[in-house]
């Protein structure tokens, strides 16, 4: 093993041992100490990869933002149109919402922090401004395509965001309810409904 894949998966373990400590113990009590000895490397080991514990905290949430969006834009540009691509979407966050609520939970922790920490609060931020992005750019191909009518892709794709972010948030505090996906599914359905280019 070379010196840049040592490099690589000392990074991996320090992440997995963070992972497995935040869930278990919670962001507060996990401290970098416990994070070294879980994951089997030294503090300076540590922090030659992140300058803090926050910083692997961030790293958790961007990493697995960027596999959801990478996911999520996948399925809606195999779908043969946007109001498919975007249900197909919908249709895909119950087991997100089922086999993901640590990160669900990270995703509280996130908020809460962001009221304190302008890092924070720019890292909280930053993730909405891709997804409203992503939603736009849909936007204007379901309206290029003619499967939507002109309407303003802009605020179309804030209220796309506002409501998934609004069941996500719903389905991290109300665990036990289940069938979120269902229920976001039926509401983005409610919504194209309103938007789809009348014949």
């Amino acid at each position: 093993m070379n010196n840049l894949q040592r490099s690589a998966q000392t990074k991996k373990s320090i992440m997995e041992a963070a992972t497995s400590l935040f869930a278990r113990e919670g962001y507060e009590s996990t401290g970098v100490a416990e994070i070294c000895e879980r994951a089997g490397v030294s503090k300076g080991a540590f922090y030659y990869h992140f300058e803090s514990k926050e910083a692997v905290f961030l790293a958790l949430i961007d990493t697995w933002l960027n596999t959801l969006e990478t996911t999520l834009n996948d399925v809606t540009y195999q779908a043969k149109s946007v109001p498919d691509g975007l249900l197909e979407m919908a249709g895909m966050m119950q087991p997100i919402f089922e086999n993901n609520q640590f990160f669900m939970g990270l995703f509280l922790e996130l908020w809460t922090h962001a009221n304190r920490n302008e890092k924070v609060r720019q890292a909280t931020i930053a993730p909405y401004r891709r997804f409203e992005e992503t939603f736009t750019r849909l936007i204007k191909r379901g309206i290029e395509e003619g499967t939507l009518e002109n309407v303003e892709p802009e605020i179309a794709g804030q209220l796309l965001l506002s409501l998934s972010s609004g069941f996500f948030l719903q389905a991290s505090l109300e665990t036990e309810q289940g069938n979120w996906g269902k229920k976001l599914q039926e509401s983005i359905e409610i919504l194209l409904n309103g938007m789809k280019r009348r014949n």
